[in-house]
């Protein structure tokens, strides 16, 4: 069946002009003006084919045509805001889909989250491993991603965009650092992540060019003995989602929690 196209705004302005019986006090509710409120009518009499409203010494009424319609719309805005409520009662569930790289969860996130489901015990998280997770097709709410920006997704940049040297010998080449002795440099060593990098450099294979974030983490934790100097670079993790998402109100909530 094909559906007829619905000028929302309009029925809108009519109800609420229907209630007040008053094209000045429907501009108030609506934070618009008169004229527009009398426009919108117009536009709106016009697509009907009907009379909405008679100008009597009174004031307005409504007219019989106005009448018959008014109860079956004002049913059909309830069921709007029923259908908004339940839609927001699904984005507003306390359960947060994940994505993050695996050793920046374990040695960052992982301790945040911990706090803010302490001060949130309603919440759950579901964590996937990885950067490159599409988000329609695992129901993302955020990812975490080594990147130089957010790129087209929404986004708010962890720490700063710095790395350091971690280990001594030869270079230890990961993806995000794929040539760090240059263009044509021996690569005994080629490993996934940043994780398995600094893994590798503690352990004396090498050396490796790490995020300063990581880095750092793993000397508070003592799982590295010393790091070179932090050095300004053009990536940063960054948290970031599609608009929908980055709108959600809880997950304003952990990015507001997470970059406080």
């Amino acid at each position: 069946m094909k559906r007829t196209h619905l000028p929302l705004n309009a029925l809108r302005v009519f109800d609420a002009a229907a209630r007040h019986l008053s094209f000045t006090r429907a501009a108030d509710e609506l934070a618009v003006t008169s004229a527009a409120v009398g426009q919108q009518i117009r536009a709106l009499e016009d697509v009907l084919g009907v009379v909405l409203f008679r100008r009597t010494p009174k004031g307005l009424e409504l007219t019989e045509e106005a009448q018959a319609g008014l109860e079956a719309l004002r049913t059909g805005f309830l069921h709007f805001e029923d259908a908004v409520q339940a839609m927001q009662a699904g984005q507003s569930s306390h359960v947060y889909t994940i994505a993050a790289p695996r050793e920046f969860y374990a040695v960052w996130l992982a301790p945040r989250l911990a706090a803010f489901r302490e001060a949130n015990p309603e919440v759950q998280f579901h964590l996937l491993e990885g950067e490159a997770t599409d988000f329609t097709e695992a129901n993302l709410d955020l990812a975490v991603r080594w990147a130089e920006g957010p790129g087209e997704l929404e986004g708010a940049q962890l720490g700063e965009a710095a790395r350091c040297v971690v280990g001594e010998g030869e270079w230890i080449a990961w993806p995000g650092d794929p040539q760090p002795g240059g263009p044509g440099s021996e690569l005994p060593l080629i490993v996934g992540d940043a994780g398995l990098a600094l893994a590798s450099a503690a352990a004396g294979l090498g050396k490796a060019r790490v995020p300063a974030l990581l880095a750092e983490s793993w000397l508070n934790l003592g799982r590295l003995g010393q790091a070179g100097a932090i050095e300004p670079c053009r990536r940063a993790y960054w948290l970031v989602a599609p608009l929908p998402q980055w709108r959600q109100k809880k997950v304003r909530a952990l990015v507001a929690f997470l970059t406080a």
